[in-house]
C-alpha cells in the first residue's frame, strides 16, 4: 500500500478564511503535503468553481463543514456534490441548517457521503468570550468518524490572559495531545461499531490590524506544520495528472472513511513509516480493519507496530493502556475481542495516534 499525508479542516475566502484557494494550495505544496481538504462553512463553491484538482504535487479536495441552527454540531463532510439541508441566517451573520444534526448526518450518509464530528468536546473555560462549538447530538449513529485532534480548538482552550502572548508567538509548541474526553468517547463508540478518527488544523489565517499594520494569526503555512492525517491507498497517485484526479481523490476519501489512516503532530516529528498491523490465521490486517475470531482456530492474533523514530509506545485496548514501553517497534499477541490502537508520545507530548484494529 502507498502512504500519503494531508492536512484537513481548512477554510478559504469562500467562508471565513482569509486565503484564496490558489494561495492555500501553494502553501500546501511548499509544505510537502500530498493532499489538503478544504471545508468551508455550508458551501461547496470551491468545488462548483472548478478548484478541486491537482496543484503541482498537492491534491486539493473540497468538502464542507455544516452546522445546525444554534451554530453547534459542526460536521465535516466529504464525497457529496451538494450541501445537505437548507439554511437560515444567524444573528452573527453566519448560517445554520434548518435540519437537526441527526437529520443532516443521516441525509449525508444516504447520499453516499462520509462525515466527521468536528471538535466534538470543544470548551472555552479559560476565555469564555471565545465561542465554543461542541457536538451535542450523540443520539445520531450515522456519522463516519470523529475529529479527535483539532489544532485551533486545543490552542483556544489552553489560552488565558497569562499565556496569551506566548501562545500567539509559539502556536505550534503549545499543542500537547487530543482531549482525553474525546479519546475516551471514541474508544467507547468503537466497542459498538467502527468509528474512525481524523486530525484537523481548522485553519482560517485570520488577519488583524495592530497599530496600523495588518498581521496574520496562524497562517496556513504555519498550521500545515501541525496536525496531519496519513492515509494508506492501494494505488500510487499520479501527482499532477488531472486525468487521474478523480480516481486519486476517491482513494483518499475511501481511506479516510475506512480508517486506513493515523494522525500525527508533524511538529513533533514526521510520521512517515509508522505502521500498526495484525496477523491472524494467514491473513494480514491494518488500521481500520476488523478481524473475525474463528473459534475453531487456536492461533492468537499477532499485533505489530513500527515507528520512524524512538518514542513512548502505548497499546490501547478498549480505551485502557494494556502495555507501555520505549522503543522503535513492538509485538504483542492476543485472543481477546475489542478495539486496539497505538499511541506514540515524545517528551510528554502526543505524536502519533493510530486508528483501531477491531477484533469481533
Amino acid at each position: 500500500m502507498f502512504e500519503y499525508s494531508g492536512s484537513l479542516h481548512i477554510h478559504s475566502k469562500f467562508s471565513d478564511g482569509s486565503g484564496t484557494v490558489e494561495e492555500i494550495a501553494k502553501y500546501a505544496t511548499e509544505s510537502d503535503l500530498d493532499f489538503i481538504i478544504l471545508t468551508d462553512h455550508n458551501t461547496l463553491k470551491a468545488k462548483d468553481k472548478g478548484f478541486e484538482k491537482w496543484y503541482k504535487q498537492t491534491m486539493l479536495i473540497v468538502g464542507y463543514e455544516v452546522n445546525d441552527i444554534k451554530n453547534k454540531n459542526h460536521y465535516l463532510v466529504l464525497g457529496t456534490d451538494k450541501v445537505a439541508g437548507t439554511f437560515d441566517k444567524l444573528s452573527d451573520g453566519d448560517s445554520g441548517n434548518k435540519l437537526s444534526a441527526a437529520e443532516y448526518v443521516k441525509e449525508i450518509k444516504n447520499s453516499g457521503g462520509i462525515g466527521f464530528l468536528a471538535h466534538p468536546h470543544e470548551k472555552r473555560n479559560k476565555l469564555p468570550q471565545l465561542k465554543a462549538y461542541p457536538w451535542t447530538a450523540w443520539e445520531s449513529e450515522d456519522f463516519t468518524g470523529i475529529e479527535i485532534w483539532n489544532h485551533m480548538s486545543e490552542w483556544a482552550e489552553g489560552v488565558d490572559e497569562s499565556n496569551k502572548l506566548q501562545r500567539f508567538i509559539h502556536p505550534l509548541k503549545t499543542i500537547i495531545a487530543p482531549p482525553e474526553e474525546t479519546l475516551h468517547k471514541w474508544d467507547e463508540l468503537n466497542k459498538k461499531r467502527k468509528v474512525v478518527a481524523i486530525g484537523g488544523i481548522d485553519a482560517h489565517a485570520h488577519k488583524y490590524n495592530l497599530m496600523g499594520f495588518e498581521i496574520e494569526i496562524f497562517g496556513y503555512k504555519i498550521l500545515f506544520k501541525s496536525i496531519r492525517t496519513h492515509i494508506f491507498v492501494e494505488n500510487e497517485f499520479r501527482k499532477g495528472h488531472q486525468k487521474t484526479y478523480e480516481t486519486d481523490r476517491d482513494q483518499v476519501i475511501d481511506a479516510l472513511g475506512r480508517g486506513r489512516s493515523f494522525i500525527v503532530n508533524n511538529y513533533i516529528g514526521r510520521g512517515n513509516g509508522f505502521r500498526f498491523i495484525a496477523e491472524y490465521n494467514g491473513s494480514n490486517y491494518t488500521m481500520g480493519d476488523e478481524i473475525v475470531l474463528d473459534k475453531s482456530v487456536s492461533k492468537k492474533i499477532i499485533l505489530r507496530t513500527m515507528l520512524p523514530a524512538e518514542a513512548q509506545i502505548k497499546l490501547i485496548h478498549n480505551g485502557k493502556c494494556r502495555d507501555e514501553l520505549k522503543g522503535l517497534d513492538c509485538i504483542w499477541d492476543t485472543d481477546e475481542k475489542g478495539s486496539y490502537r497505538i499511541e506514540a508520545w515524545k517528551n510528554g507530548k502526543g505524536w502519533i495516534f493510530s486508528n483501531h484494529i477491531r477484533v469481533v
